[in-house]
């Protein structure tokens, strides 16, 4: 059975399809987002607010969420965190 894992606003992802979380900040990860998104592979889960973390999967979409990228780690680690 699939695991999923909660990325915010109650979206769920297949955690085995998860390669890299990353934070969007940086030129690289800017650049590849602006590619991918040419490629229409970009699934925006931020509901309008602040990209905080970019999720890479092995179908090569990226998915993209306000949820900070620890956040989503330990979610998938079965980690809660003190604010949860």
């Amino acid at each position: 059975m699939t695991r999923l894992i909660n990325i915010g606003f109650n979206n769920t992802i297949p955690l085995d399809r998860v390669l890299v979380i990353l934070k969007p900040e940086s030129a690289p990860i800017k650049r590849y987002i602006a590619e991918v998104k040419k490629s229409n592979m970009v699934i925006d889960a931020t509901y309008g607010r602040r990209t905080r973390s970019v999720i890479v999967l092995d179908t090569g979409h990226l998915v993209m969420s306000s949820v900070q990228p620890e956040t989503v780690s330990n979610r998938a680690n079965n980690k809660p965190l003190a604010d949860e």
